[in-house]
């Protein structure tokens, strides 16, 4: 685990890395768009030519740009894709329209949670919920139901993520500007009427049985990368009297391990502890961030490590970690 003391000069070293390349940042775009538009055109031309099984494999690839694709909005958000913030917002808006995801409010959202990520004093927003074992045990019924069935794997990613980038994330927030919420809506107005326009042109059926499997597995993918960067055995959560910014990027934020190819489509966002300790670095840099640096070196996470960390639901703050159900009610 990283201590203060270690990560004194942490700060330095990743200004170093915090600097946008114009022509990797354009070669990036080119490398995800091009493909998902050309898989888009082929699936249209192939639809009715092909069993639909070769379709939903095709889908399947064009999910993984698209979830690259979401990876380079997703710096646009922290304005650290291109030099220019006008531009990191142009492209973040166009980016986050093919990716159904609404600009301002959701970088608004998710800057809150590089801000209160592992506080337990500050939770509940742009991050997955986490009760300690004393807030379960105290719940309600139902508010034990809501929270199993949210925490609950199948129902996460195989629903929840779905509906959540269909529609959800366009649903007006209390804790969010008028403004914001305004272009929220207009968003979703936007993907209303382009798929009234596409469903004309080429069809309601084809459009929608090529878009929303694109959609539905590449939300699936996109809530499994979001979930494990924060919900793993070892894992680090602090209150906010000794919640410290460099630490909790380091020991409370995941290096999800992929081979080659996952790697590339989900945008580096593996090195999320990098990603943490400084936002402004760009997805390219951050591998190279890391081997470059001993300090920021930690124990990966396996893929088969996730999925076996998933059983735990609640954090214990005697024990300073993560636990199961049956660990929690047999305290």
């Amino acid at each position: 685990m990283a201590t203060k003391q270690e990560t004194t000069n942490w700060r330095q070293i990743v200004l170093r890395y915090a600097k946008p390349n114009p022509v990797k940042s354009w070669l990036q775009i080119a490398d995800a768009l091009i493909p998902y538009l050309l898989l888009w055109y082929f699936m249209v031309k192939m639809f009715y030519k092909y069993p639909y099984w070769v379709i939903l494999l095709m889908s399947m690839v064009a999910a993984g740009f698209l979830v690259r694709l979401f990876i380079i909005f997703h710096d646009c958000g922290h304005g650290s894709f291109f030099k220019s913030p006008v531009l990191n917002r142009i492209v973040g808006i166009l980016l986050g329209f093919l990716s159904f995801t609404p600009f301002h409010k959701w970088t608004y959202e998710h800057k809150i949670h590089h801000q209160t990520v592992g506080n337990l004093d500050k939770k509940g927003i742009g991050d997955v919920l986490t009760m300690t074992v004393d807030e379960y045990k105290n719940a309600s019924k139902f508010q034990r139901f809501m929270y199993r069935l949210i925490r609950n794997p199948f129902f996460l990613f195989f629903f929840a993520a779905f509906l959540n980038f269909l529609i959800l994330n366009k649903i007006p927030k209390k804790h969010v500007s008028k403004k914001y919420n305004f272009y929220a809506v207009l968003t979703l107005i936007a993907e209303i009427l382009v798929f009234i326009l596409f469903g004309y042109l080429i069809g309601w059926k084809r459009f929608l049985l090529i878009q929303l499997p694109i959609l539905y597995f590449a939300s699936i993918f996109g809530i499994y990368l979001f979930y494990v960067q924060h919900q793993y055995d070892g894992v680090v959560w602090e209150r906010n009297e000794n919640w410290d910014y460099a630490r909790i990027a380091m020991d409370g934020s995941s290096y999800l391990k992929l081979n080659p190819v996952l790697q590339y489509f989900s945008g580096n966002i593996g090195f999320h502890h990098i990603h943490h300790l400084s936002p402004k670095i760009p997805n390219y840099n951050l591998e190279k961030c890391m081997k470059e640096n001993v300090l920021f070196q930690k124990k990966p996470l396996t893929v088969w490590q996730s999925i076996k960390d998933m059983k735990l639901k609640l954090w214990d703050e005697k024990k300073k970690k993560l636990v199961t159900y049956k660990e929690a009610l047999n305290r």
